[in-house]
């Protein structure tokens, strides 16, 4: 370890004068001289674009095909001299040229598309990277909060009655939208990670199977996904107002992290709003950006919401500037990939916190949306409000009633 400290600090030394030298060069040459290509790049572009650097293409635009100055072929980045047509080239590669095809509309105008590279480095790297350790990380939590808090159980004593938490057309709509994301995001996993992962441990065949099989599901079960959240919505959106009540449970944590802790709520408690709310606006999102997918160059969504968001000035007050909003074909199916993806890396994370609280994490969570019948004394401490209601309304055992088996 001394070792490797010892050989950091001599190189960082080694490497200061080395610094200055280039930091002197780049003032003493701001600009570079290209007359010797004949306006082509020149090897420090190149060795530029190699080293990660932020290259500015714009002086390309309007510069001619050289062909009056142009270098010798014969000479260190030569060219062709009046048989090149870079001017060609140029325009092709920034979509300016002139292209007329017979079949494919606009799409099939576009023969290089530069951020297609950025895009599969942003897809291999980044977004597997932090989208895989944002659920390794959730997974991790909730771990260590079932071995510090352990079960949610009930408190107080059993009644023996039962309550009907949700009718059955509720519990479709649930098991319809959560079913179908289970498999979505299992797929979904399987397109975006499997080079990586699959063919490492399996081969090409086995994930050329698993992956075709993996797009068929993936393309069909969303129909499902999409219709089990407008039930959803369309079920429980006026349960889901935010109301003063849920200061009060959000003020407790909800009782989750305190034994004994039950603050009041009616059908739905604050925790539970954030999960809808969540489901919804983000299972929207996923949707429409699954869409544009479906229906390739169809659906274009970018370029009229960066239009949107640069008149708002949002882009600006957070430091990225203007956004674009002449967007290829292309790239507005990369940016629909990547936004599908990011959304449902988060709502995969707030799901995986949802299953847990339903099933292993809280006593008597999972019969709301199993049988639909819940025991009495749960309601009473997860929802007390919500089932004095039901008391009043005589869709509950009144208090101090004899109690019946429940079932």
């Amino acid at each position: 370890m001394t070792r490797l400290l010892y050989t950091f600090f001599l190189s960082l030394l080694l490497a200061a004068p080395v610094s200055s030298v280039t930091a002197q060069q780049a003032t003493e040459t701001p600009q570079i001289d290209r007359s010797a290509t004949g306006g082509a790049p020149t090897l420090e572009d190149i060795l530029a674009r190699q080293r990660g650097e932020a290259v500015d293409n714009s002086w390309r635009r309007g510069t001619d095909d050289g062909s009056a100055e142009a270098a010798p072929g014969t000479g260190p980045l030569g060219t062709l001299g009046g048989m090149s047509n870079s001017d060609v080239w140029r325009d092709l590669r920034f979509n300016d040229a002139d292209v007329k095809v017979s079949a494919g509309g606009p799409v099939a105008k576009v023969l290089v598309q530069d951020s297609g590279m950025a895009w599969l480095q942003f897809r291999e790297g980044p977004l597997i990277t932090y989208g895989g350790l944002s659920l390794v990380g959730t997974l991790g939590l909730l771990v260590i909060f079932y071995l510090i808090r352990g079960k949610i159980r009930i408190d107080g004593k059993k009644s023996g009655r039962t309550v009907t938490r949700f009718a059955f057309i509720e519990r479709f709509a649930h098991w319809l939208m959560a079913g179908s994301f289970i498999v979505l995001g299992i797929t979904g996993l399987i397109t975006l990670m499997g080079r990586k992962f699959i063919i490492p441990a399996f081969g090409h065949e086995a994930f050329s199977t698993v992956a075709i099989a993996s797009k068929w599901i993936h393309n069909n079960i969303s129909w499902a996904f999409m219709l089990g959240l407008a039930m959803a919505f369309v079920l429980w959106v006026v349960h889901n107002i935010p109301n003063k009540t849920d200061l009060k449970w959000l003020a407790v944590g909800g009782g989750i992290f305190t034994k004994g802790v039950h603050p009041p709520a009616r059908k739905f408690n604050a925790g539970q709003k954030m999960i809808f709310w969540s489901v919804i606006i983000l299972g929207a999102s996923i949707s429409a950006s699954g869409l544009s997918l479906l229906f390739p160059f169809e659906m274009p969504m970018f370029a009229k919401t960066f239009a949107i968001l640069n008149d708002t000035g949002l882009p600006q007050i957070v430091g990225l500037g203007v956004l674009p909003t002449d967007l290829p074909p292309h790239q507005e199916m990369q940016l629909a990939q990547a936004w599908h993806a990011i959304v449902s890396f988060v709502l995969m994370a707030i799901i995986l916190a949802h299953i847990y609280i339903g099933s292993v994490g809280m006593e008597g969570a999972f019969d709301a949306m199993g049988s639909g019948e819940v025991e009495e004394q749960w309601a009473r401490e997860h929802h007390g409000l919500w089932l004095e209601e039901l008391q009043q309304k005589g869709q509950a055992p009144a208090p101090g009633k004899a109690p019946t088996p429940a079932e």
